[in-house]
């Protein structure tokens, strides 16, 4: 399995609560239709929550601003990931994705990456 790992930045023009409406309740959908097309077997949203244990936590340690949330998007491995985005119907769902990202997404902040997960503390109930 390899991760592709989306740190979001809101645009500027957008609350935090707007952004994250958006890409739970309008973007989310988009994804799930489409994810067949560019070969996501998993994806998750992380939304950063606003509350002072978490702030304080960030002072701690000297954190920079943090994001507004993480995307998270499994795929089989490396392999699997370029063939859907080398085909046709991976480049057109891709594309309208990044259509709709770019109205609520900051992307020139927003890193983006591929990485393999190392379960060190297992779930519960595994």
């Amino acid at each position: 399995m390899i991760k592709l790992v989306f740190c979001l930045r809101r645009r500027p023009d957008l609350t935090r609560e707007a952004f994250q409406r958006y890409w739970l309740e309008t973007h989310a959908p988009l994804v799930r239709e489409r994810a067949a097309a560019i070969g996501v077997l998993r994806y998750v949203q992380v939304h950063t929550a606003e509350d002072a244990l978490g702030e304080a936590l960030a002072a701690s340690r000297g954190a920079p601003e943090p994001f507004d949330g993480v995307a998270e998007l499994w795929f089989a491995d490396a392999e699997a990931l370029a063939a859907a985005v080398g085909n046709e119907a991976g480049q057109k769902a891709g594309a309208e994705l990044l259509a709709d990202e770019r109205g609520f997404i900051d992307l020139a902040r927003s890193p983006i990456f591929l990485a393999h997960e190392h379960e060190i503390v297992p779930g519960a109930g595994r």
